[in-house]
């Protein structure tokens, strides 16, 4: 009898002292731990090579992408071609040079809230010496003339972007049609038809910040500037409309108008250059004046 009651109180003692184990195990968390940072949106933006090649679009775009937790996914392309991914919906907002294009596509419905945003000039780079004189041209269909006249290389980006258009609308203007081995279509951005100018010793027509944005590695140098009329570089800002393509983030694309369009963007676009090139490499809006723009 007494090995019984010890085996019950041994029993019991081992019961107890498990019992008190489960009740001071710790508690184990099971759940994930949450993030407190959101994951940023992705806004797409279809622009022009020039605000890609003058490396303008990497501090206009890390501030907002900072500021609003967002990754901007930019196609650099020529305008002719960023206008096209618009009006597919393939982008949320664009940014272009090339007025009637825009406003074509503005009426057809596909970009809404067009803004002006900023300005430069075109400008014709040629080889130093300068063998078809533009130098002395009064007007830039008269530099153009000039070249044609002497056969010298000029190379042509071909593309259909912003500065092709104007490039053609100078041609037509000057009653030309270039053909011959003289003028060659690369069917290339800007940079990379500077690049081939330089190589060939010949002219072409660039933006004024890409130019400069290269000049230091070409032999080609700025040889006319001097005609507002076909010259004139303006850029515009668009959202992507909502009501033809409702999966863009228009929202979105909105508050990256503004923002360029804001103090804070022109800020940055009318500094952008100075420290590196000794002028800005664009006029933002706000400084435009009477420099209009359709």
């Amino acid at each position: 009898m007494k090995n019984i009651f010890a085996k019950i109180i041994l029993v019991s003692i081992l019961i107890s002292l498990f019992a008190g184990c489960v009740q001071q195990a710790p508690s184990v968390n099971t759940t994930s731990p949450t993030s407190t940072a959101s994951a940023p949106q992705d806004l797409r933006l279809a622009t022009t090579t020039s605000t890609c090649d003058t490396r303008l679009l990497d501090v206009l775009n890390k501030k907002f992408e900072e500021e609003n937790n967002v990754k901007i996914k930019t196609v650099c392309e020529g305008t002719g071609k960023a206008i096209a991914t618009g009006e597919l919906g393939a982008a949320d907002v664009v940014m272009v040079h090339a007025v009637q294009a825009e406003l074509k596509a503005v009426a057809n419905g596909s970009f809404i809230n067009r803004k002006y945003m900023m300005y430069n000039y075109f400008v014709i780079i040629g080889p130093e010496n300068d063998p078809a004189g533009i130098k002395n041209a009064t007007n830039a269909t008269d530099a153009f003339r000039r070249i044609a006249a002497k056969q010298s290389p000029f190379i042509s980006r071909g593309d259909s972007s912003g500065t092709d258009i104007m490039e053609k609308s100078i041609w037509k203007a000057a009653n030309i049609t270039p053909a011959g081995t003289w003028y060659q279509s690369v069917g290339k951005g800007m940079g990379e038809t500077i690049t081939t100018a330089d190589i060939k010793n010949g002219y072409t027509l660039s933006d004024r910040g890409t130019y400069l944005a290269m000049k230091d590695k070409i032999k080609l140098r700025l040889l006319f500037e001097s005609d507002q009329k076909y010259l004139f570089n303006p850029y515009h800002v668009m959202a992507v409309n909502p009501a033809k393509f409702p999966n863009v983030k228009y929202d979105l694309a909105m508050k990256y108008v503004n923002y360029t369009t804001s103090p804070q963007g022109q800020d940055i676009i009318r500094n952008y250059g100075k420290d590196k090139y000794g002028e800005a490499l664009f006029v933002p809006e706000e400084d435009a004046g009477n420099v209009t723009s359709p």
